[in-house]
């Protein structure tokens, strides 16, 4: 499979791609904070798609971006698994079901523009 180029994507995109990057290991974040960030709190289903739909190539850390309830939202054969190994192999204590304490492990975004959600493409490049 190719390498997508970067530039051909569309904007919310990029940004859940530019945003997913600079998530530091150990730390986890919803698909819906990884929305709003990028530019559309509703998107959360479109964030997990993007995060599907990127190829394993690209280096992108989607094992760190869990359900808003602190889960890891994939079966445990659909990827579930794996990105439970991946998440304790970083330091993030996975419990049964997959669940995540968020209160531990949460990634706090502060962005330097002191700007809330949505952001705009200037502002990621400030994370």
């Amino acid at each position: 499979m190719k390498p997508i180029r970067k530039r051909s994507l569309l904007p919310f995109t990029r940004n859940v791609r530019d945003l997913v990057r600079r998530i530091p290991s150990g730390k986890v974040v919803s698909y819906g904070r990884i929305a709003a960030l990028a530019g559309d709190g509703r998107q959360a289903r479109q964030v997990a798609w993007i995060l599907h739909a990127t190829p394993e190539s690209e280096g992108l850390p989607w094992h760190r971006v869990i359900n808003s309830r602190g889960r890891i939202s994939l079966p445990p054969s659909g990827g579930g698994r794996e990105q439970s190994r991946r998440l304790r192999s970083e330091g993030v204590r996975v419990g049964p079901g997959g669940n995540v304490n968020l209160e531990k492990f949460e990634w706090r975004i502060r962005l330097a523009s002191g700007r809330k959600p949505p952001l705009a493409e200037r502002d990621l490049e400030k994370l």
